[in-house]
This record gives C-alpha cells, structure tokens and sequence, in this order.
C-alpha cells in the first residue's frame, strides 16, 4: 500500500513523486517503457528557467536520481486500469496489481504515426520516432525527417551532427516551430527542406528499410523516391487514455482537469501532456507534477482526519 501512484515516469510524474517524497508520503512511479518521458529524447533544452542549456536526457537523469534518493519505489509495468475501492484505488497492471490512497495519472502522450503500409513491421529496422535514441547508428549516413514542428526541427538539427546530410520532408509549405529552430534550419548548409511531400511507401529488403516514396501533396501525380535506410517520424503525439475513462472526463482523448490537477473522480489527478492544456513545455509539465501531488497530499491528509 502506497500513499501515491504515479502514472508514468516523465517530468511531470517525477516532479510529482519529488514533491510527495518531500512531503514524507510513500510513492510508487508505474513506467511502461523508460523514465525521462518525451524530454529524454529533446537533444537540447534552451526554456528552462535558470539552465541555459541542457539535453533533455541530462535534466531526467538527474531528476531521476534526485527522487531516487529520497526513497522512491519503481516498478516497470503497465497501468491497464485503475478501479476505486472505498478510500483505496487499485491499478491494474500488465504484471501486478498496486494499491494506493491516491493516484496521479502523468502518462504523457505516444508518438503519432504515420499510417503507412510496413510502419510498424520497420520500427527499429529503418523507421524511428527518436532521433536521439537512434541517431547515432546512421553516422556518416544520408538521414531523413519527416516534421514540420519543433521536433522535428530539433532532430534534424541533432542529425545533422551526425550526418553529412539531412533531408527534413514537410507536408506543408511552412515550418510550425519556434523562430530560433527554423533560423538554424536555415542556417545549416547540411540540412535540406523538401515541402509539401507525403509519404505514402516505405521500401523495404530483408525486414530492413531500404526506400521513401513520397507523393506531392499539391500535384498527386508527382511523386519522389529516396534511397533510404532510415527514416526519422515526427509528427506529433496523442493521448492514451481511454483505459482510465472509468474515473476521468476526457476530451479528445486528453484528460480534464482544474487548476488544481483535480478531475472528476476525488483522489485521482493528472498532469503533464496528458491532460487538456494550452501550453506543454517542459517547465508547465514540472508545474503541473508540483501542483497535483500537493493537491494528492491535501486529499490524503483528510482520509486522516
């Protein structure tokens, strides 16, 4: 039996659990795949108040080992669903079942793809959704983007260390990233921007990514195909979250919530990319960690009265 659940191991949830963990509260972080979240795979983060410059990578790591030592229980698993119980919720997971006074739901977001035939059969054989997870294994290698936000300006900047090219493929005919990235886009002579593109096949040889064929999104009928072994996917996330529905209003798949990370079902918060927000940076995600557990620990302390 815990105090609090946490419900994914990004900047948020692991803000949450430090907050909590400070406020002498037991905490178990459930975490499907690897902590540090969407920020892990950022190359640089340039926003955060007080750090000039950090890899997103550095700044989980060391949040990681912050709530490390103060004493917080990890297991990796999948929360599958969370049921209320009296005054206690239980939260299903793939391999165990975890109890707890009160759960914060800080799972983020998964990345979106792009729909076409082979994506799935590829990953991790040509096609990638993290430039900084991957990028390295095509060293000196012709390297592909397909993105017209900032991750996708951020990958291929981060490839282009690597790379004696980068193609950054649009659907658009604009960038929809901040002005610093798409002026260093510009500025880089080993990046190369192909807009208004579709992917529509991926070539493949022996489960290996061999080709891109692209289709003009303003002619149909023209079309562009690339040797390619790899090939780099950034074109948003979504929201997971229908497994908990049961407890939490959603909207479009994101989670509602008040100012105070509260939602429908007492004892249950959430925060981060998860819920519905017009802002979500890396400093709004640790403001919104920070928020829902001192309102977790509020809810607690009058289970105790």
């Amino acid at each position: 039996m815990y105090d609090i659940i946490v419900i994914g191991g990004g900047a948020s949830g692991m803000t949450a659990a430090l907050y909590a963990l400070r406020a002498s509260k037991s905490v178990l972080i459930l975490e499907k795949e690897n902590f540090g979240g969407q920020i892990a795979t950022s190359p640089r983060v340039e926003n955060f108040p007080s750090i000039k410059t950090m890899s997103g990578l550095e700044f989980s790591d060391n949040l990681f080992a912050q709530i490390d030592a103060l004493g917080v229980a990890f297991e990796l698993d999948t929360a599958l669903k969370i049921q209320k119980q009296g005054d206690i919720f239980v939260v299903e997971g793939e391999y165990n079942t975890y109890e707890a006074r009160s759960v914060i739901i800080a799972n983020g977001v998964k990345h979106r793809k792009i729909n076409v035939e082979g994506e799935d059969e590829l990953i991790g054989h040509g096609v990638s959704y993290c430039a900084t997870c991957d990028g390295a294994f095509f060293k000196d290698q012709e390297t592909f983007v397909i993105g017209d936000a900032n991750s996708a300006l951020q990958y291929a900047l981060l490839l282009a260390n690597y790379s004696p090219k980068v193609n950054l493929i649009t659907l658009f005919g604009k960038f929809f990233a901040d002005d610093i990235l798409i002026r260093r886009i510009k500025e880089n002579d080993k990046i190369v921007v192909h807009d208004n593109w579709n992917l529509v096949e991926l070539k493949q040889n022996n489960g290996e990514l061999q080709g891109l064929v692209f289709e003009n999104r303003l002619n149909k009928e023209l079309k562009k195909e690339f040797k390619a072994s790899n090939v780099f996917i950034a074109i948003g996330q979504i929201p997971d979250n229908e497994r908990f529905s049961n407890l939490v209003e959603l909207e479009k798949g994101y989670i509602l919530t008040d100012e105070d990370m509260a939602t429908k079902t007492e004892g249950v918060f959430a925060c981060g990319d998860t819920r519905k927000k017009g802002m979500r940076q890396l400093v709004t995600a640790c403001n919104d960690g920070a928020i829902a557990a001192m309102s977790a620990i509020r809810y607690i302390d009058t289970l105790d009265i």
